[in-house]
């Protein structure tokens, strides 16, 4: 199906608080010109408080902004003096406080301004969507809808879109396209009940890991170290979260569940534990007062022990036992051991999951389409790496269902609510190749077949799906060559964390001759985050122990010599980038014919942190753009800047950053969604060679500063020395960065060729990597995983 696309050249985002003042920040991201809007102010500037939450941005972290400059596009704007401005907004989004009454009088307030076409949405978190429409203008009700962020808005991938009765069937196509390809984001539709999906499932496991905490005695600090990374959830697990949130909000969520969900056969449970509500009142809200469930104490962390009413050192990590059970790779065996266990943390973990799987199948028919939407949601909107259903499904669906069941009778579990009936029909989870179990159809859906999901080549996978990975083309130890039944060929690498080897490197000199025989363009896609983390150090480093001085130097040429290979091929090669492109990850794009780069590409040269420079290209692909953009003559102005960024290993926050440091170019492309980076690289690759490619030619003609600009450089460094900035060997280190993007010793404005600054690069990759300190560097950051200031 063919849909009419929403254009949306302007948007106003009504209410400037920290959600409001996010979203505009994210859609100025997108290049969306937006308005903020919110009260006048009563002292100063009318504009005074969204001027001061777009000032807040730039504070923030994580930053809402992929590029600071951006908050200065943000129009601040009031309701007293500037409601003709929405007369131009083709989105309005309603992002203030929850309450109804103030939702309902600004309705009032701006509908006469609107565009006749406008799409107006609302960010509430839980409100009904119905009874917003009931009092919104009946002009406005086909083009009114629930649009929820989840916080932070520009990194949370979930966005539940919530239809009214009346909501046109095109406006929310034209929504659900906008929200993925513009902004990034996994759409969700949601039916109109108390908190939607996400919170609903989402604020209940948290309300049950509080009353099982209580349950089994368990520290607040044990818990997390229980339901954290070791379970497939973020490192802030529970407790940290509330921290974060906020003891206060989390308190007003419960709240709001309470009063909104009467009849709600858990409803006994939707309150905050007294010992929330103890901290509440002592003032102690979490990280913005400076202690929740944990603070600071110096430089430790502290948590609360409830038994002693003071806080003391935090253990995080689980017992002997249920550490080796959480190990076990099996999920079944792995559910199995918990719920046998006497170990009250595997009994904690048997008692949360029971419960949370047992109040998600009861509720599904109630708040989801398909049990694909309850997974996805909670996924994207809290981080988890599988879904409830998933989770469970995994675990083997019927001996879980029996269990739960059996604790039900037992009266163990939450709730006496028996399961659905579905649930023990014979099915072997809700997830299959024909699609996800729908409550409303008894059946399973298969995916929407929205035309922008076509951009989606590997969307993200649920349990036991598999996506057609093409067809082989040539593959070694280090990359596999593939297609997907066209003309251009993906290169792809098998190394951990796309790491850069000798089989890297060997493979795609080859991947680039097997497609200039038989495609017309070659992409660069990983099948997985990072893009590369670069080199290998650890067989790098095996190579200096071993004494293989020669073999080393031999692969720093082979390294340099795949990068001009990817730079001069015959055909048009485009780099796709997502997550981190660090090192050798890095300069492999610089050489490509172009780039596509995710929003949430995280780009830098890095070697200096490990006492190197980099010495695939990079420095002597800087010394050539900057001798490009000089002004007469003088390449020196755009060397200093870029020094900067090599010597300090600065890495971008964003792909728009990357630009703004020149690590990608103005004609490199940025993705807001990653799920349709390989479409769009393969798009750009293929409309290059449709234009008849050609390389570069040769640069011969490189001007360099000399050793005039090294040795201004150098002046930066010794008194950066002197004060105890920067180590000697910090010194030593940027010393050769310097004199490599300045060409050497040679005098000011001579021209080099390419093959010049490639042997200075690697001479002084070589000499650092045989001093003990840069060897030290290695090693730590190989050992730690942080880099060592020697």
């Amino acid at each position: 199906m063919d849909l009419q696309p929403l254009r949306i050249r302007k948007a106003a985002v009504l209410g400037a608080g920290v959600m409001g003042a996010q979203i505009a920040a994210h859609l100025v991201n997108a290049d969306v010109d937006t308005v903020l809007f919110d009260l006048a102010a009563k002292d100063g500037p009318k504009n005074g408080i969204a001027l001061k939450a777009i000032a807040n941005l730039a504070k923030l972290s994580p930053a809402p902004l992929a590029e600071k400059s951006r908050g200065g596009a943000i129009v601040p704007a009031n309701y007293d003096e500037h409601l003709d401005l929405l007369k131009d907004c083709d989105l309005v989004i309603e992002a203030i406080a929850e309450r109804m009454d103030w939702k309902l009088d600004l309705y009032r307030k701006v509908a006469p301004h609107l565009l006749a076409h406008a799409v107006v949405a609302s960010n509430t978190s839980g409100l009904s969507i119905n009874k917003l429409a009931e009092v919104v203008p009946e002009s406005i009700r086909h083009r009114f809808c629930g649009v929820h962020f989840f916080n932070p808005p520009r990194y949370m991938h979930l966005v539940e879109l919530i239809p009214n009765k009346l909501t046109d069937r095109a406006v929310l196509d034209g929504l659900e396209a906008f929200l993925t390809t513009a902004l990034g984001k996994g759409v969700v539709y949601a039916k109109d009940t108390p908190n939607f999906i996400g919170n609903r499932i989402g604020v209940f496991s948290i309300l049950a890991t509080m009353h099982h905490t209580g349950q089994f005695g368990l520290g607040f600090d044990a818990v997390d170290a229980l339901t954290g990374p070791a379970i497939g959830r973020p490192k802030s697990a529970t407790y940290r979260t509330a921290d974060v949130v906020g003891l206060d909000t989390m308190a007003h969520v419960i709240k709001t569940m309470a009063d909104t969900l009467p009849d709600d056969p858990w409803h006994a449970y939707f309150k905050s534990p007294a010992w929330l509500q103890a901290l509440i009142d002592q003032g102690a809200l979490g990280q913005k007062s400076g202690a929740g469930f944990y603070r600071k104490a110096g430089k430790d962390i502290v948590v609360l022990d409830l038994a002693k009413r003071d806080y003391r050192p935090s253990e995080q990590k689980p017992s002997d036992e249920v550490a080796a059970i959480l190990a076990i790779k099996d999920p079944a065996e792995k559910f199995a051991k918990l719920r046998a266990s006497n170990d009250k943390q595997a009994q904690f973990l048997w008692a949360m999951f029971r419960d949370l799987f047992h109040y998600t199948a009861y509720h599904l028919a109630d708040i989801a389409d398909t049990a694909r939407d309850v997974d996805f949601a909670i996924r994207w909107g809290y981080g988890w790496k599988l879904g409830p259903f998933e989770t469970w499904q995994a675990a083997g669906w019927q001996q879980v269902a029996k269990w739960i069941a059996e604790d039900i009778v037992a009266g163990k579990a939450m709730s006496a609510a028996p399961l659905p009936a579905w649930v023990t029909d014979g099915r072997q989870g809700v997830h299959g190749k024909d699609g996800s179990y729908a409550p409303r159809s008894g059946k399973n859906e298969a995916r929407s077949q929205h035309p922008v999901y076509r951009r989606q080549l590997f969307p993200d996978p649920l349990l036991g799906e598999k996506f057609d990975t093409g067809a082989t083309i040539w593959e070694n130890a280090g990359i596999r060559l593939w297609h997907l039944g066209d003309d251009v060929a993906i290169a792809s690498f098998k190394t951990k964390m796309n790491t850069v080897n000798d089989a890297v490197l060997d493979g795609l000199q080859r991947a680039v001759e097997e497609t200039e025989r038989g495609f017309k363009a070659m992409v660069l896609w990983q099948t997985g985050e990072p893009f590369s983390a670069g080199a290998d150090l650890k067989g790098a480093m095996g190579l200096l122990q071993a004494g293989k001085l020669s073999e080393f130097e031999a692969m720093i040429a082979n390294f340099q010599t795949t990068s001009m290979k990817l730079k001069y091929a015959l055909v048009p090669v485009v780099a796709a980038i997502r997550g981190m492109a660090l090192g050798g990850g890095c300069e492999f794009q610089m050489h490509s014919a172009r780039t596509v780069a995710a929003l949430e590409s995280y780009i830098g040269l890095v070697e200096a942190g490990v006492g190197l420079l980099p010495a695939g290209g990079g420095l002597k692909e800087i010394a050539l753009r900057c001798s490009r953009a000089a002004l007469d003559n003088d390449p020196f102005p755009q060397i200093k800047r870029w020094f900067e960024t090599v010597a300090m290993a600065k890495v971008s926050g964003s792909a728009l950053e990357a630009k703004q440091m020149g690590l990608l170019r103005d004609s490199d492309v940025v993705v807001f969604n990653s799920h349709e980076l390989l479409y769009v690289a393969k798009q750009v690759a293929a409309a290059m060679a449709e234009s008849g490619y050609r390389p570069p030619l040769p640069a011969r003609d490189i001007v360099v500063a000399g050793d005039v600009g090294t040795a201004s450089l150098k002046m930066m460094l010794v008194n950066m020395l002197e004060g105890r900035f920067i180590s000697p060997h910090d010194y030593e280190v940027a010393s050769r960065i310097a004199d490599t993007l300045c060409g050497g010793q040679i005098e000011r404005g001579s021209q080099v060729d390419e093959a010049w600054l490639l042997d200075l690069e690697r001479k002084h990759f070589v000499q650092l990597a045989q001093m003990p300190k840069t060897q030290e560097r290695i090693v730590h950051t190989l050992t730690t995983g942080k880099p060592l200031r020697n």
